[in-house]
């Protein structure tokens, strides 16, 4: 087909001038980022590079990938992350051993994270990135850190239970006059890393006359914390073992429609331990520099800022402080519990949960 010249002409300049547009673009790839993540990073983002690092995570997806995205729109580091249980997660890095395609392991509590130091799986944390806490929120072996905290409380229904009513410790909570009336979500991560440390504290034969007393006092089983929660709030459930922060999160979605309230136990019983979230870098992981730089970027500020702001969980470094709505922690909650010991009562924890039978409750 023939073309007049000055249509030739006309359809060159259209050519380079789309060509110039779309150079302009993709010397500018960058990844833009909305929503929590924009709030974590509000900067423009940084070129996209080939770096990538892989996370298994077994902190749920709605309150870890906005941290993930601001993190690759801060580096131009991409993530590829297998989501799953803590503990489901940390037998299949067991089960991969050294062919495991993670790089970084997020952990819910440190239980699991225990567990895998037990096998010899885990890789050493630069003394650099271990100094962002304090020396109870991390692995005396430099194998694992943590980046925030969670306290254990009692909820319970403010229109079933009046606050002169409330035990002050979780021994009480076997007493006849709370039979039926108390939730343990018996299976749950948490948990079970709470009652490891029961074990450790009081040694394995009063813990679990605890929880067989408590099975026996007609306990009610809930698989996860928010369920109870949930449950308590509805006058199903007079009162529960749970994480402090998911009441919170229900009262501030609910308001005065959801009538139940933390209880703070003694600040010296087992009941209000502070269990962290812990982080890792695996020993087989393929992508060291990139997982370190994604362990420092749970510690800085902004993400400290994120997790006790917007998930109301306890800030672990950074120089941040806690959100106004949580009670201050004590020293037992801070500094008593030796959470590399975790990991060897892993197993045991289990079987002794699942002997009680709370879970036909």
């Amino acid at each position: 087909m023939y073309i007049l010249p000055s249509m030739y002409k006309h359809l060159i300049s259209v050519l380079v001038a789309f060509t110039l547009i779309v150079t302009a673009c993709g010397s500018s790839d960058r990844l833009q980022i909305e929503g929590l993540a924009a709030e974590i990073n509000p900067g423009e983002c940084a070129e996209t590079t080939d770096r990538t690092v892989t996370i298994y995570s077994g902190r749920k997806e709605n309150l870890i990938e906005p941290v993930l995205e601001a993190f690759t729109c801060a580096t131009g580091i991409d993530t590829e992350v297998r989501w799953g249980s803590s503990t489901q997660l940390a037998l299949l890095i067991d089960e991969e051993a050294n062919r495991s395609a993670a790089d970084i392991f997020l952990s819910q509590s440190p239980g699991p994270v225990g567990f895998l130091e037990s096998k010899d799986l885990l890789g050493t944390i630069s003394a650099e990135l271990l100094s962002l806490v304090s020396e109870e929120n991390r692995s005396t072996k430099g194998s694992w850190i943590g980046f925030s905290g969670r306290k254990r409380v009692l909820v319970h229904n403010i229109d079933l239970v009046t606050d002169d009513e409330l035990p002050t410790s979780v021994f009480e909570l076997t007493d006849e006059k709370w039979r039926g009336k108390v939730a343990i979500p018996g299976t749950n991560g948490s948990f079970v890393d709470w009652f490891t440390v029961f074990r450790d504290q009081y040694g394995t034969d009063v813990a679990t006359k605890w929880l067989n007393d408590m099975v026996e006092n007609d306990a009610r089983y809930y698989p996860n914390n928010r369920s109870i929660v949930e449950a308590a709030g509805r006058g199903e459930i007079e009162m529960g073992l749970v994480n402090h922060y998911y009441n919170y999160q229900e009262v501030a979605a609910a308001g005065d429609a959801h009538r139940a309230k933390n209880h703070d136990l003694d600040d010296n019983d087992i009941g209000s331990l502070l269990i962290i979230t812990a982080a890792t870098v695996l020993a087989s992981a393929k992508n060291q520099t990139e997982a370190h730089e994604l362990l420092a970027y749970l510690l800085s500020a902004a993400v400290q800022n994120y997790f006790t702001n917007q998930t109301l969980e306890y800030p672990l470094a950074a120089g941040v402080k806690p959100n106004a709505a949580l009670p201050p922690l004590t020293a037992l909650e801070i500094g008593s519990v030796d959470f590399d010991a975790l990991g060897g009562g892993f197993d045991e924890t289990a079987r002794i949960i699942e002997a009680s039978g709370i879970q036909n409750q």
